[in-house]
């Protein structure tokens, strides 16, 4: 299966379907059906709070470590 990745504003698409991708990169994929498009996420964006509630790290956590370390210097 061969994919491709473009933005969405470098190719011709119906103008309610261009409105709802904005501008963001789309992959296109070869399935059996015909041609898929699909919206990539920006990595960022898509892990962004991923690790919220899942552990005791904080950033307040972090900056009493670091403080602390200062103090041992």
């Amino acid at each position: 299966m061969k994919t491709l990745t473009i933005r969405s504003n470098k190719i011709n698409l119906p103008s309610e379907i261009a409105r709802k991708l904005g501008g963001k990169e789309v992959e296109i994929l070869e399935t059996q059906e015909g041609v898929l498009l699909r919206p990539i996420g920006s990595a960022i964006k898509m892990t962004r709070g991923f690790l919220k509630g899942k552990g005791s790290f904080s950033s307040k956590k972090f900056m009493s470590k670091k403080s602390k370390e200062k103090e041992l210097e």
